[in-house]
């Protein structure tokens, strides 16, 4: 008995489940959703497609629209499966179609968006008591084209930053739900503490103006059906500064907030400040006892021989609109800087001085070297030496002694010398020197030959 129970409960409860699953799957009519945003003066087009057969049944439908404010209901189209009644208000503007039910909006407007409803009853011929109704909504906006933004700003003069506010609107003659976005220099605008937008983004509040907020301004309106629209372009002047307050100078040596300058020497000094407008400069000496205006501009110039010791200088910076100010303090310390110049100059420098002398005190000693050489080892002399040596002397192998009577033989003198007994043997060198002897009433006596004697040759005939 339980199991029959249990049976039959199951039996019931996959029945059930079927009848669910077939009441949300089955669909009678279906309208395409697709059409959701339209252009004010163009056609729409609801599309239905029919899940059932037309020819088996007696059908009774009407068309509906409502407001989007869910008023002012009106009856477009009442119709069966043979024939329609339009509302005589608006049938020129609806195109009907009988077999598929579906319905053409044209010419449409902004009175003509809302909700669209599609109510449908069908009694099917083998079921002459059931009566199947089934409605569907779909919803149409029309849409206006967006016209060309204008942008304005409150106030129109330039503000002092940290000082004021600034409000910039941005508005359309023509677009419904518009949507508005800002650019500064032609990017756009990110999230900021201090800028405030309105729901649509039309407004945009600046508090406070600061200097990072100036710039060229503009706005771009764009809505479902139409692309970006750009306004002109308005320019944020602000009023700020002095900022990055600075002392420069392309002479001496700094070293922090110490300038050292040469003796003698004339030196220029600016001061430079980011401002707007252009800051007012005053130059102060400072010395123990007081203070005094040396000039007033961006620039200073020093003449180092007026100084007699280190002293102390500021520049002041003040901009006229802000009211504000900075100030930048130096001191000018007057020394030789021959030495320091030309360690900074070869620690910068590629090739070292001392490199440069050495390499051309070797150039040197190697051109002298050579110089010498030259004049002690010509190659002309030496080569003449060899050629003027006699042929036997160049062919003859050094040996110590006498070995051979030929080795005698020669040129021999023999010179007299007044005031002398004996005679001197000297070898002959040159017909130079021979003359010479002669000059000095020297007597050549003989020049004696000696030819040794051989059994076949003999050199003296």
């Amino acid at each position: 008995m339980e199991a029959t129970g249990r049976t039959v409960l199951c039996a019931c409860s996959a029945f059930c489940l079927l009848f669910i699953l077939t009441e949300v799957s089955s669909e009678l009519i279906h309208i395409d959703p697709s059409v959701s945003h339209v252009t004010e003066g163009d056609s729409v087009f609801l599309s239905v497609k029919t899940n059932f057969s037309p020819d088996k049944a007696d059908i009774q439908g009407t068309w509906f629209h409502t407001g989007m404010s869910g008023t002012n209901t009106r009856m477009l189209v009442t119709f069966t499966k043979t024939n329609e009644i339009c509302n005589m208000k608006h049938c020129d503007q609806l195109v009907f179609n009988n077999s598929t039910f579906s319905l053409e909006i044209k010419n449409l407007n902004r009175k003509d968006e809302g909700d669209y409803h599609l109510s449908i009853n069908i009694k099917y011929d083998n079921k002459p008591g059931d009566i199947e109704k089934e409605e569907k909504t779909v919803r149409v906006t029309v849409d206006v084209p967006v016209s060309n933004p204008a942008i304005e700003k409150s106030p129109s003069y330039a503000v002092i930053e940290d000082k004021a506010n600034v409000t910039w609107t941005c508005s359309v003659e023509n677009g419904t739900r518009v949507m508005f976005k800002w650019l500064r220099d032609n990017v756009a605008l990110g999230p900021s503490d201090r800028y405030h937008y309105s729901q649509d983004n039309s407004t945009l509040l600046i508090s406070p103006v600061r200097k990072e907020d100036k710039g060229s301004y503009h706005c771009v309106a764009s809505n479902p059906v139409t692309r970006g629209q750009h306004s002109r372009a308005v320019e944020l002047n602000v009023y700020y500064g002095p900022y990055n307050l600075e002392v420069n100078s392309v002479q001496g040596l700094r070293t922090g907030e110490v300038f050292t300058i040469n003796p003698g020497e004339l030196v220029f000094f600016e001061c430079q400040a980011d401002s707007n407008p252009p800051n007012s400069y005053v130059w102060i000496s400072k010395t123990r006892n007081a203070t005094q205006i040396v000039t007033e501009g961006p620039r200073l110039e020093v003449r180092s021989y007026r100084l007699a010791q280190a002293e102390e200088y500021l520049c002041r910076a003040f901009n006229n609109v802000t009211q504000k100010q900075d100030e930048a303090q130096f001191t000018l310390v007057v020394a030789s800087l021959g030495t320091g110049k030309e360690k900074h100059t070869q620690e910068g420098s590629s090739v070292s001085p001392l490199a440069v002398i050495t390499v051309c005190s070797f150039f040197v000693i190697g051109c002298m070297l050579l110089f010498f050489l030259r004049r002690t080892c010509h190659p002309k002399r030496v080569l003449m030496s060899i050629y003027n040596k006699p042929f036997s002397e160049q062919k003859r192998p050094h040996r110590s002694g006498h070995e051979d009577a030929t080795e005698d033989f020669g040129i021999y003198e023999f010179v007299s010398i007044p005031g002398k007994t004996e005679s001197t043997q000297a070898s002959c060198r040159s017909l130079a020197r021979l003359e010479s002897i002669q000059d000095m009433h020297t007597t050549i006596y003989d020049v004696i030959r000696h030819v040794p004697e051989t059994p076949s040759h003999s050199l003296l005939k």
